[in-house]
Parts: structure tokens; C-alpha cells; sequence
């Protein structure tokens, strides 16, 4: 497949669509889950800033103290990552968790209402980066009020590990979700291209003549394709018509003209020019056969292969050689014949007669004593994609390597003493690449030409 394939677009355009929908979902999925996350520990951080504010009370000699500290047993670890603070309005530190160790947190100094709660991200001890929620209340101590500001905070890294940790375990599922996406993606490419590989198939049925037409069941975004290429063969059908019906009536035309030379050489003859009718009926002769046989090419050109063309080589063969062996060149030769009982082509049956009536009338007229005619079945005949071999070999004088190439070509003729137009090898050639066949020319192993036809084979 290359660029221009449509199968390879539809890839390229369904790997970039579902890797940036795994992307955008993966990162929708760890920001979901870090706010989700940072959701809980701001509860469990309200929590203790509201167990911490409960547990505030005032000794008899006007000092702050704890009834009770937080119950988290990381308080009293140094720097565990969980810590809490009490500051005053002139004593920054005021009381603080055993885990802050010498440590203070510099909370901001923002507006808070009694009772109001606020988030931050604060440096910490060690480097660290905290979650905080401050807090502050209102007291009276002997007749004086008291703000305290209080303070809980836990290290942001602990946040980090849990996204962290949370994206690799994802990150299986997302390649298991992109296996499955990928599996749908050629489902859905092999279906929607589906239509396209059956016009494929029925554009082959047509060139090998097994159909007509295409089939009118396509889907709705093919039908203007399908409608266009049945419109096509319906003109092509009817451009082979007139050409046939055209070539039918020039050859009508010049029927009349060459039977009336023929009339003019019988009356010269009669009038004592029998040499000048001779040329005159030789002339005429020459010219009904270029006619018949540019009808003959007509009609192989114009791709008349019609719907499933069959015709046994073996039976025609046999056909043509007992009207051979009645002629002067063909009585005189010894023909040998290796064949099986029947052997289908898929051609029509003129055209497989004027591909072998050529075929044998070359041999026969260059033959010494012998032509050997081979037919050969290629292995199962009856599939598609089969063929049938036909060899011809005659025992004349062979034709020079530096001419093999040539042969087939229009008018042709390597040697002009022997009678002929030089069209018998050239329809040969037509006829062969009409049915998408091959032609081959070799010497014989004696001496003199073999000429090899491949046809393919009728199912």
C-alpha cells in the first residue's frame, strides 16, 4: 500500500484520533483524580484544623494551651509531612506540632473572617510544599479578646505519589482501551471499503466477460460510482454496435465493387486477355480477404468476448484439420496431434477458429513433412486463473533469431516468393491480447518454428 491508498489514510487518520482521545482522556483522568485527591485531604485537613480549634484553652495565667492534641500519630513525627500551628497576634509559632521540629509556617497575611477557612500552598520544612487550611477564632481572655490564627498543612508529595501512582496503573487500561479502539478502527475500515473491493471484483467479472454489468444492491455512496460505470459500459455497448454495424455495411459496400472486378476479369477472359484476368481476379481475391480479415479484427478488437465464452480447442482443432488435409499444403503433411479428450477456452468460438485456422494454415504453408500440434491443459482447468497451452511446430526453414521479435507485426511477410498478405500471425496476435492471452514464438528443436499460445481457461 502506498500514500495515495485510502486504507493507509483512514489508518493514519484513526491512530492520530485515537491517540489524542487517549491523551486527552489519561490527562482528564489524573487531573480528575489529583483534584479528587486534593479534595479529600482538604476534608481531613478541615478536620483536624476543626479538632485543633476545639481543643484551645486558656490556663489560669492567660497562657494558650491544647486539652488534647490531634489525634494523627504523625504530629509528633519530625517532619513526617502532616503538621499543624498556632500563631497570635504578636507570636508567629505560638504552639506547634512535635513534626515541625524548629520549623514555622509563614502563613500569609490575608483578611480572615471568624470562622472563615482558607487554602494555600506554602513552603515548608525541609523543602517540602503544603496543603494548608487556616482558620481563625475569636477568644476573650480575662476581659480581652484573643485572635488566634490556626494552621494545618500536609506535604503536597504525598498528593504527587498518588497521581503518579494512579497514571501508571492506568496506564495498562489505556493501552488496552487503545488495542480495542484499533481492533473497532479495522472493523470499521474493512466495512466501509467492503463496497469498494466488490465494484473491484465486479469491474473484473466485467473485463473478463462472466458479467454484464454491476449489481444496483450498493450502498447509497457508491451508487453514483456503480450508476457512472454501468452508464460507461452502456455507451461502450452501444459505440461496439455501431462500429460492428458500421464495419458490417462497409464490407456490404465493397462486396458489390469487388464482385463486379471479378464480373470484368470473367468478361476479359472471354475476350482473349486471359493474363490481365488473372490479375484482375487475383486482385479482387487479395482484397475480399483483407476485408474478411479486418472484420475478423474488428470484431476481436471491439472486446466481443460475450458472457461466459466456452469453446473446446481439442474440437476445433479437429474441425479445421480435416478441412486442411483436403487442401494441396495440407494433404501433403503428416499431422500430429497430442492433446486430451476436450480442453475449454474461455473465447468465443469464431475467434478461437481464426486464431488456430491461422495458426495451422502458417505451418502447413511452411512445413517440409511434418507440423506437431500440442494442447495443454494448465493445472486445474476449471478454477480461475487457469489456462490452455497450444503449441504449433512445423519442420520448415525457421525464421533468423534478428526476425523473431518481429513477428506478428501488421503485413509482415519474411519471404515474398511464398503467397500471403502478411496478416495470418499479425490476427493472431489480435486475437491472443483481446482475451488477455500470450503469444511467444521459439525455433523447434530440429529445425523450423514453434509458435505457443496461452489462452485462459473456461470454468
Amino acid at each position: 500500500m502506498t500514500r495515495r491508498s485510502l486504507r493507509v489514510r483512514l489508518w493514519i487518520g484513526a491512530a492520530a484520533s485515537i491517540t489524542v482521545a487517549l491523551l486527552v482522556a489519561g490527562l482528564g483522568l489524573v487531573t480528575l483524580f489529583e483534584r479528587h485527591v486534593e479534595r479529600r485531604i482538604g476534608d481531613e485537613l478541615r478536620r483536624d484544623l476543626n479538632q485543633l480549634a476545639a481543643a484551645i484553652a486558656i490556663a489560669p495565667d492567660g497562657a494558650i494551651r491544647l486539652s488534647r492534641e490531634p489525634l494523627d500519630p504523625r504530629f509528633g513525627q519530625p517532619l513526617s509531612g502532616l503538621y499543624w500551628q498556632i500563631d497570635s497576634n504578636d507570636q508567629p509559632g505560638l504552639l506547634r506540632s512535635r513534626s515541625l521540629w524548629d520549623e514555622i509556617i509563614v502563613l500569609p497575611a490575608d483578611a480572615l473572617e471568624p470562622g472563615g477557612v482558607h487554602a494555600h500552598v506554602l513552603p515548608g520544612p525541609g523543602g517540602q510544599r503544603l496543603l494548608v487550611r487556616e482558620r481563625r477564632i475569636r477568644l476573650q481572655a480575662f476581659g480581652q479578646p484573643l485572635v488566634l490564627r490556626l494552621a494545618v498543612g500536609q506535604d503536597r508529595a504525598e498528593l504527587t505519589a498518588a497521581r503518579d501512582a494512579f497514571a501508571a496503573d492506568m496506564r495498562p487500561y489505556l493501552g488496552l482501551i487503545a488495542l480495542v479502539l484499533a481492533l473497532a478502527t479495522l472493523v470499521q475500515i474493512q466495512t466501509g471499503l467492503a463496497p469498494l473491493e466488490s465494484v473491484r471484483r465486479g469491474v473484473g467479472a466485467i473485463r473478463s466477460g462472466q458479467e454484464r454489468r454491476l449489481a444496483d444492491d450498493y450502498p447509497d455512496e457508491v451508487m453514483p460510482l456503480v450508476s457512472e460505470v454501468n452508464a460507461l459500459l452502456d455507451a461502450r455497448a452501444q459505440a461496439i454496435e455501431r462500429a460492428r454495424a458500421w464495419t458490417a455495411d462497409l464490407a456490404h459496400g465493397l462486396k458489390t465493387p469487388l464482385s463486379a472486378l471479378v464480373a470484368d476479369a470473367e468478361r476479359l477472359r472471354q475476350q482473349g486477355h486471359p493474363r490481365l484476368a488473372e490479375d484482375l481476379e487475383q486482385l479482387a481475391d487479395t482484397m475480399r480477404r483483407r476485408v474478411d480479415r479486418e472484420l475478423i479484427r474488428a470484431r476481436v478488437r471491439s472486446g466481443a468476448a460475450t458472457h461466459q465464452a466456452r469453446v473446446d480447442v481439442v474440437d476445433a482443432i479437429g474441425r479445421l484439420l480435416r478441412t486442411l488435409r483436403r487442401t494441396p499444403d495440407g494433404e501433403r503433411l503428416e499431422w500430429q496431434i497430442e492433446a486430451p479428450p476436450a480442453a475449454y477456452a474461455a473465447l468465443m468460438p469464431d475467434d478461437l477458429l481464426e486464431l488456430l485456422g491461422n495458426l495451422l494454415e502458417n505451418a502447413s504453408k511452411w512445413a517440409r513433412a511434418r507440423v506437431r500440434v500440442w494442447v495443454i491443459a494448465g493445472p486445474h482447468a476449471r478454477q480461475a486463473g487457469a489456462w490452455i497451452e497450444i503449441r504449433v511446430t512445423d519442420d520448415g526453414p525457421g525464421v533468423p533469431t534478428a526476425q523473431m521479435t518481429r513477428l506478428g507485426e501488421r503485413g509482415l511477410r519474411l519471404d515474398q516468393a511464398k503467397e500471403g498478405t502478411g496478416l495470418g500471425l499479425a490476427i493472431v496476435r489480435d486475437v491472443v491480447d483481446a482475451y488477455a492471452g500470450i503469444l511467444a514464438f521459439s525455433s523447434a528443436s530440429e529445425s523450423g518454428l514453434t509458435v505457443s499460445v496461452r489462452l485462459p481457461a473456461a470454468r
